[in-house]
């Protein structure tokens, strides 16, 4: 078994499932005990300046063995894992030789062709996948265990130039709050990229602009028998509220540089019901007109129903485009380096966002690129384990090259 492997399912045993509900950091304690295991991890390979913070973050440093004098690259994952599926009691699967067709998970749930039907671009090779019941943690356990190995190559190897690298490893990225602790100044680096992207070859440099949409909608309960002009069912006001928005501008109606509004959750009663939606955009100023339009939908209907809807639009991450574009070389490096590996780059915007989006504008240039999972967030998620291994080719590459600038 490769050192990549060995290391992902390691730590995908551990449950880091981030939870958006508390005010805690890191907001669930699995995510803690997980930094503390790497941080050790790291200490015994020999790394320098190795922290693990009351926050959970985790630096170290690989100090450069040449003289002369080379840009600083830091390497970024993050360890929780969505707070929308269960990852406690990870049980990975391994398929060897993957033959094209189902892939029978459990009893009740199978991974297929006919609903992924980028399987098939797999035949032939091993896939780690969940066993049904929780995800997997690829994202981003994969990017952890990709960089650590990468390090590790090149501390086995003294004889392979590189200047100086960092390593740091973030809690509550899925949550959005990945960035909100980590000291810039302290990691040092004059770039950095996160290893967070999905398939073989992905590269990144525009994301999402990103808000969180909270609407309280507040109604009144009385017994129904009696309920005539009394009543406000606030459950049905929400359902005005829902369909106000364009159906055609959802996730699962929406691709490429398209934007959209998606409902979340959904929490309720007669009395109190809750929405929250998260909001997207690439381009800025129709992300502005999309919050304008979630909240002239709670104007409107607070008009009908007079102070029954409370609106809260928080801004989570912009598009990283505008802070990556003056300093291009960092993606040209990146794409060379896979080329030179021979991957074919596919640079493309993530619907989605990183702890980059958010670094970049703290300073540290910070461009995605693929950790090798797919499907994630769910039961269907899976991992080719050519895709790690060609990971942590590709930091490998990258670090070569920037000595060789």
């Amino acid at each position: 078994m490769s050192k990549v492997v060995e290391r992902f399912l390691k730590y995908v045993k551990y449950d880091t499932k981030a939870d958006d509900n508390s005010e805690t950091v890191p907001t669930t304690k699995g995510q803690l005990v997980l930094a503390k295991e790497i941080g050790r991890e790291l200490e015994e390979l020999g790394l320098s300046d190795v922290s693990v913070d009351e926050n959970g973050y985790i630096m170290a440093t690989l100090p450069s063995n040449v003289e002369k004098k080379v840009p600083t690259i830091g390497f970024i994952a993050h360890m929780d894992t969505s707070p929308d599926m269960s990852g406690t009691n990870v049980n990975p699967q391994f398929v060897e030789n993957y033959n094209g067709g189902d892939i029978k998970l459990n009893d009740e749930v199978t991974l297929s062709p006919i609903d992924f039907p980028e399987l098939k671009e797999y035949i032939g090779e091993t896939l780690i996948t969940t066993d049904g019941t929780t995800l997997l943690g690829a994202d981003d356990k994969a990017g952890i265990a990709e960089i650590i190995t990468a390090v590790e190559y090149l501390i086995n190897n003294p004889e392979i130039p590189h200047g100086t690298i960092k390593l740091g490893f973030t809690p509550d990225e899925e949550v959005g709050r990945g960035p909100d602790h980590f000291n810039v100044e302290k990691f040092n680096a004059d770039l950095a990229y996160t290893m967070d992207g999905g398939a073989v070859g992905e590269l990144e440099y525009e994301n999402f602009n990103a808000a969180g949409a909270k609407v309280t909608i507040h109604g009144r309960n009385v017994h129904p028998g009696y309920a005539k002009d009394k009543m406000v069912n606030s459950m049905l006001i929400a359902n005005e509220f829902i369909a106000k928005l364009p159906e055609s501008e959802t996730p699962q109606t929406t691709e490429g540089y398209e934007g959209f509004y998606h409902l979340n959750s959904v929490n309720g009663d007669v009395e109190k019901t809750i929405l929250n939606y998260i909001i997207r955009d690439f381009d800025i100023d129709s992300f502005e007109k999309r919050k304008q339009n979630i909240k002239a939908i709670a104007e409107e209907l607070n008009k009908k129903y007079p102070n029954r809807v409370v609106i809260e639009v928080k801004d989570q991450y912009k598009n990283m485009k505008e802070k990556i574009e003056p300093v291009m070389y960092v993606v040209d490096n990146a794409k060379k380096a896979m080329e030179l590996v021979g991957i074919k780059p596919l640079v493309r915007p993530i619907r989605g966002g990183t702890d980059g989006a958010r670094l970049s504008f703290m300073g540290l240039p910070c461009p995605n690129i693929f950790a090798g999972g797919l499907n994630f967030h769910g039961k269907f998620e899976y991992v080719p384990v050519s895709s790690m291994e060609k990971a942590v080719d590709v930091i490998l590459k990258i670090v070569e090259l920037y000595v060789n600038i």
